[in-house]
This record gives structure tokens, C-alpha cells and sequence, in this order.
């Protein structure tokens, strides 16, 4: 019997019917595109409208979080920018161990490719802002095309359906997962202005702690919960952005299952055998199920089991209200100046031909020398379309950009820029992946293939 004709057989409760319109939207591979894409809209009606300083408002007043001496006031978009996106980034350190351990970067040969086309993804962008901006106080902002926004990029590969096999998916992942890398080594080594020591070696130290739960076996999440809410606050105070604090969390959390498969196996046999001969209700099925329930925590890694729950949470509001709080800025009135200004040139051009031409180049130079081996079924014109969605730089840009600029006519500028050029890129890369054809590259061989 099939699981849709099971699931068909079992009655529903009212508030399943009520509520699998918003399920059905969530399973979407597209949905926290399209909710990040509703956030960025909403934000720039909202500031280009007569109501545009109650946006402002909104965001700039002050909330205090804590007791007694231990209050911690920031306003709303501080919040925002420091804490929710700490758990961001917080996630994408949980999807990078993963994805070394056991996916797309756990081996050299499935990394390298990637791995190349994302250095010369970060590279390429950096220096041509930096050569448009040479000279003016916009220097400080040459990271802000680096990064990928892989919600979006994912998104748009999504929307395109079947034209898109899925190893470009894969590539485009991997791709601005070491993007995510490199953009919080950036964040960390480039945007710390005033270090305090002390509270970073405390940060540190509670990292280190929570590796030795790691090592002594606490699976528990709770525990590495409250260690992250102190090594955030301390990172915070350090100087260093609290979101580095969240990514390094990541990095400790077990990967490892407490129980191996068969056991797993010989164990949920024997239990699922005591609940068919125990009378229905009973306390013997129950203890049963109950006990099944902890053996399926025990086969699940705390990493998979924390990013199965907070991956929901990240995609459906964090980010798209990182995008609300973040993407206001008025467009009416500014375009002309804009279009002349150093950071919108720097950044429009380091993401929309510095982002595309970087991964490009650098993908193709590494297959003709043999430095990496490209998926067999994907052609170049795939691989350059790909690329060219890569310029969408929306999250992370934003997020950067905010780092160099602080508030202000600069950040307008940059922000625009980001707007223009993720739009521009998410356009173009998507018009060239809608074309079918294309030779298709060979794994044995970085030579190109008809077909």
C-alpha cells in the first residue's frame, strides 16, 4: 500500500484541513524565496511612501531584554542584525559541518569543483569594487559583493522546474556554502573596529565548552542552547558581530548518532512486535511507543535534529524579516544620483558581472588544467547561468553592507546597488538557464561533449 493511500485512509482533524494550505506552501522549494522576495517588497513601499519615517521609526527604537544589572538594550533592527541573524548563521555553520561530513564538500573531488568557482566568485566582485571605489571613503564596503544569497538563487532554480537538473542545484549549494565561509571570515578578521579582549577569550572559552559537551556526550540541545545565549552575549560585548559566535556553535555541535543503524533496527523491531501484541490503549503499547520515541532520538544526530527544527524557523521569518527591517531604502528621487555614485557602481557591477564572470572563469580554468573535475551532465551554459544567479547577493550584501556603512547615504547607495544588481542578475541567469541546449561536459575529461 502506497503512503498517499495510507495518509488517505487516516481522518483528518479540523485544524489539519485548517491548516494544510500553509503546509502545503512550507514543503514549496521556492517558499522562503518567495516570502524573502514579499519582506524586500513590503520594505520598499513602505519607505517610498508618505509613511516613510514610521518605517524608520519602527525599527529604531529601543527594546531592553534581561534583569538587574544584566540588561542588554539595542533597538529593533540591532536586534534583528545581531540576534536573529546569529541563529542564521547559526544554521548555515550546522548545513557546512553537514555538508563536509557527509555531502557535497566531504570529499576533495566532489568540493573542488565548487570550492574553486567560489573563491573566484568572491574574488572577482571584490576587486572591481575596490577598483571603482579606489580612492573615495566607499572603500570599506568591498565585500559587499562577495557572498551569494542562496535562498533566492535556490529559489529561482526552483521556479524554473525541470529545465534545471538537479546537479546544478547541488553545485550552486555547495557553491555559496563556501561563500557563507568566506563571507564570515571576512566579517570576522575585516569589520571588528574596537576588540575587548576579555570578553572575547570568555566567548571563546564557551565555545570550548561546549566542545567538551560535544566530546563527553551531552546530546541533549537545551544544554548547547544555554551555552550559545552566553557565548553570543559575550561576542557581542567583544566587538567582534555576535553572528561568528553563531557559526563557530555551530561547529561544535555532535554529528555523531548515539546508536548505530542495526542496533537501531534490532531494537524498533522488537518494540514494533511488543505493540502488535499488546491490547490497544494499554499501558504495555504505550511504554512501547515510548520507548521507540527515545531509540529515534538516539539514531538522530543533534546537528540533524536542530537543523531540521530551526531550518523552518530561518527561512519563514528570520529571513524574511532580516528583509523587511533591512531592504527600506527610498529609490524615488535617488536613482539618478545613483546611478553615478561609486558604491551603487561598484557594488551593481561587482555582483552582476564581477559575481558571474569570477565563478565562470575560474570554473572553466580549473576543469581545462584538471584542478577539478565539473558534473558530467551539466554544460557550460548551464554552469554560466548559474553563475549569473549567483549575483543575487541579497542577504548577506545587505547584512555586510550594513556592517561597513553603519546608517546613512552610503548604506542608501549600497543598498540600492544590491537591489539593482540582484535583480539584474536573478533576470539574466534565469533567461539563459531557460535554453534547453548545450554541450554537456564529461566527468572523465574537462573537455566539452555535443549533446
Amino acid at each position: 500500500m502506497s503512503d498517499d493511500t495510507e495518509r488517505s485512509r487516516t481522518p483528518s482533524l479540523p485544524i489539519e484541513v485548517l491548516v494544510s494550505p500553509f503546509v502545503r506552501f512550507a514543503k514549496m522549494e521556492a517558499a522562503s524565496g518567495i516570502l524573502l522576495l514579499a519582506g524586500t517588497v513590503a520594505a520598499l513601499v513602505w519607505a517610498n511612501s508618505p509613511w516613510e519615517q514610521s518605517y524608520h521609526a519602527l525599527w529604531s527604537e529601543h527594546v531592553s531584554i534581561g534583569f538587574g544589572h544584566f540588561v542588554l538594550s539595542e533597538t529593533r533592527l540591532e536586534w534583528i542584525d545581531d540576534g536573529l541573524m546569529s541563529v542564521f548563521f547559526f544554521l548555515v555553520g550546522l548545513e557546512i559541518k553537514r555538508e563536509v561530513l557527509i555531502g557535497e564538500l566531504s570529499s576533495l573531488r566532489q568540493a573542488a569543483f565548487p570550492f574553486v568557482a567560489a573563491v573566484g566568485g568572491t574574488l572577482a566582485p571584490a576587486l572591481i569594487y575596490v577598483s571603482v571605489t579606489h580612492g573615495s571613503n566607499a572603500l570599506k564596503g568591498w565585500a559587499i559583493p562577495m557572498a551569494t544569497d542562496i535562498a533566492f538563487a535556490l529559489g529561482v532554480l526552483a521556479l524554473l522546474g525541470d529545465r534545471v537538473p538537479a546537479s546544478l542545484k547541488i553545485f550552486v549549494t555547495a557553491l555559496a556554502i563556501v561563500d557563507d565561509i568566506i563571507a564570515v571570515l571576512v566579517i570576522a578578521l575585516f569589520y571588528t573596529h574596537q576588540l575587548d579582549v576579555f570578553s572575547l577569550a570568555v566567548g571563546l572559552g564557551g565555545v570550548a565548552l561546549s566542545f567538551a559537551a560535544n566530546l563527553l556526550g551531552i546530546r541533549k540541545p537545551a544544554a548547547y542552547a544555554v551555552i550559545g545565549v552566553c557565548v553570543w552575549s559575550f561576542v557581542l560585548k567583544s566587538g567582534v558581530h555576535a553572528t561568528v559566535a553563531g557559526f563557530l556553535l555551530a561547529l561544535t555541535i555532535p554529528a555523531q548518532t548515539y546508536i548505530d543503524r542495526d542496533l537501531f533496527l534490532k531494537r524498533s523491531r522488537r518494540l514494533l512486535d511488543r505493540f502488535e501484541t499488546a491490547r490497544p490503549n494499554s499501558f504495555e503499547a504505550h511504554a512501547a511507543i515510548q520507548t521507540l520515541e527515545a531509540q529515534c532520538e538516539l539514531i538522530e544526530s543533534p546537528l540533524h535534529r536542530i537543523e531540521h527544527y530551526l531550518h523552518p524557523w530561518v527561512s519563514f521569518l528570520v529571513m524574511p524579516l532580516f528583509a523587511f527591517a533591512n531592504a527600506g531604502v527610498r529609490v524615488l528621487g535617488n536613482i539618478v544620483a545613483g546611478a553615478t555614485h561609486p558604491i551603487f557602481l561598484g557594488v551593481a557591477l561587482g555582483l552582476f558581472v564581477g559575481k558571474p564572470l569570477g565563478i565562470g572563469l575560474s570554473a572553466w580554468l580549473s576543469a581545462k588544467i584538471g584542478l577539478a573535475t565539473p558534473p558530467a551532465e551539466l554544460s557550460w551554459g548551464k554552469i554560466f547561468g548559474a553563475a549569473w544567479l549567483c549575483g543575487i547577493g541579497f542577504t548577506m550584501s545587505l547584512f555586510i553592507a550594513t556592517l561597513a556603512f553603519g546608517e546613512g547615504a552610503l548604506l542608501d547607495m549600497a543598498k540600492i546597488g544590491i537591489l539593482a544588481a540582484s535583480l539584474a542578475a536573478g533576470i539574466g541567469g534565469s533567461m539563459l538557464l531557460l535554453r534547453r541546449t548545450g554541450p554537456v561536459l564529461s566527468n572523465s575529461s574537462p573537455q566539452v561533449q555535443a549533446g
